[in-house]
């Protein structure tokens, strides 16, 4: 599943969907610094990991392989009163993220109200980065638990059919290792183990989907890229759009 190189952006518009980046401020230890964030972005902070090619490339995906209607993809921090307006938000490097107590009402207020968080990136097997993200969503919501997301699950169903062999590492660019004869090998990171788990409301609805030591949002930078699977970017596209159609109808 290749992207387009002549792929026209989108318009700048408002649309039932927009891919909504999370601003967000890295923890003081963590601060990523000013750098690329991907071929074609700049700038400091985790939260800008991919930008703007995974939300372009993952956007005219949507566009071309459902019939939602989409528009341009934004990013915005949690206290925005327009993060209201969009049902389905993502963040990636979760394990470093600082967000405030104004942050953290807000997040809560917008799931309890239908929206849908999508985090992504972050790693094992040391347990800091999972540790600071489980923290973290332990003041959005005191005492729920975090659990795997079953394959039963209507998330994995909703237009997608997700299977036991889905269940694999996604990997991120670094973890391709190219040969001289055009060979890509994938090498997980030592120790880790691809986890898709999920938290739930009181209703039992899930409103925060985990994609833990995997890299969804790779799979759609590098989506033109020859080198990287296509396969790879397929199985993201299929988890991602599932997330979205999920948040618009449960």
């Amino acid at each position: 599943m290749q992207a387009d190189d002549n792929e026209a952006p989108l318009p700048t518009r408002e649309a039932e969907y927009h891919f909504i980046r999370v601003e967000y401020t890295d923890l003081p230890q963590f601060h990523r610094r000013w750098g690329y964030s991907s071929r074609d972005g700049m700038g400091a902070g985790w939260w800008l990991v991919d930008w703007p090619n995974a939300d372009n490339h993952f956007t005219t995906g949507v566009q071309r392989l459902t019939r939602i209607d989409t528009g341009d993809p934004r990013h915005l921090r949690l206290t925005d009163p327009r993060l209201f307006d969009y049902p389905w938000i993502y963040a990636t490097q979760t394990g470093w993220w600082d967000l405030s107590d104004a942050e953290v009402a807000s997040l809560r207020e917008y799931l309890l109200r239908g929206g849908y968080l999508v985090v992504d990136d972050f790693w094992g097997p040391d347990p800091t980065q999972w540790e600071i993200f489980r923290q973290t969503m332990n003041r959005v919501f005191p005492n729920k638990p975090i659990t795997d997301i079953a394959l039963s699950d209507s998330v994995m169903h909703v237009l997608y059919d997700i299977e036991q062999k889905d269940l694999t590492f996604i990997p991120g660019s670094r973890h391709l290792r190219r040969g001289y004869d055009g060979s890509v090998q994938v090498v997980q990171p030592a120790g880790t183990q691809p986890a898709w788990r999920a938290i739930s409301d009181d209703k039992d609805h899930m409103v925060v989907a985990i994609n833990y030591n995997t890299d969804v949002g790779d799979a759609w930078e590098f989506a033109d890229i020859p080198y990287y699977p296509e396969q790879m970017t397929a199985l993201a596209y299929r988890y991602g759009i599932n997330y979205i159609v999920y948040s618009m109808t449960h």
